[in-house]
């Protein structure tokens, strides 16, 4: 379940509760999830039922605890908790998950590129193509220097050494004798695949906005979730051990992971290197 169609379920419930006299409100026009700002808090979140309260003169929680019996039954969502004053944290389950890493794996990419400007042709020549269009997505102050240095600190670097990351991944995958399968959806609902995860469904409604600064952000979020969760999870087999669903499933997360971060940066006009 991407970000949008998560969005669409909340505004049905809102509508199915309001039909239902549950909630003797408008229904609004749209509804927005965002990821939260702290592990531990669901995939996403939500102020609907605060927007809601205004209408009813009920509490936003009293609302929130309405929305949140029906969001819990809908396919796709494994838990709803209701935070602060009437907040919806969301919680997805593996299953939905694993449907989005397969949707990235068989995705096609973006054709088009983004309009950049050109780089001044002193900063191109001081820094290189890729580093020199990089500088220009970034904020203002950024040490431009720093994109010429191979260390974490660097966006770029960060970036596009998680790409290469993957790409090796796959291959001492293949050497192994086995491929990506997003077939084990329980390995999906682990703590530390939820911020890649919120990551890379987020990459369809970032693409679509064909924001470079925006996009450059993301992927930024996205390479640094990766190399967290790709440090706690052992994506290979170790030592005799053999290829398990577990396995695959990992290396399934970690070739989306592959195809969003390239298709990002072939967006942005940098390329996507297969070693780093």
């Amino acid at each position: 379940m991407t970000p949008a169609e998560l969005s669409r379920t909340v505004l049905h419930t809102v509508q199915c509760a309001v039909e239902a006299d549950e909630l003797p409100a408008a229904v609004p026009t749209r509804v927005t999830v965002r990821v939260p700002p702290r592990p531990g808090c669901g995939d996403f979140a939500t102020n609907v039922a605060l927007r809601v309260a205004q209408d009813t003169g009920r509490p936003a929680r009293e609302v929130a605890e309405v929305l949140r019996k029906r969001l819990a039954a809908e396919p796709g969502i494994a838990r709803v908790d209701i935070a602060g004053p009437g907040f919806l944290n969301i919680t997805l389950d593996g299953v939905s998950y694993a449907e989005l890493v397969r949707g990235l794996l068989s995705a096609p990419p973006v054709a088009t590129p983004l309009p950049l400007p050109a780089p001044d042709p002193a900063l191109l020549a001081r820094l290189g193509s890729d580093a020199a269009r990089w500088s220009l997505l970034w904020p203002a102050g950024f040490d431009r220097a720093e994109l010429l240095v191979q260390r974490d600190s660097n966006p770029l670097f960060r970036v596009r050494y998680a790409h290469a990351r993957t790409q090796g991944l796959l291959r001492n995958a293949s050497d192994l004798g086995f491929r990506s399968e997003a077939a084990e959806p329980a390995e999906y609902e682990h703590t530390a695949a939820a911020p890649l995860l919120a990551a890379l469904a987020d990459h369809p409604r970032v693409t679509a906005a064909r924001d470079a600064e925006r996009l450059a952000r993301h992927l930024d979020r996205t390479a640094g979730a990766f190399l967290t969760w790709q440090a706690d999870r052992s994506v290979l087999p170790r030592g005799d051990e053999k290829p398990s669903a577990v396995h695959r499933a990992r290396l399934a997360l970690a070739e989306a992971t592959g195809n969003v971060l390239a298709d990002g940066l072939h967006q942005l006009g940098i390329t996507a290197p297969a070693h780093l």
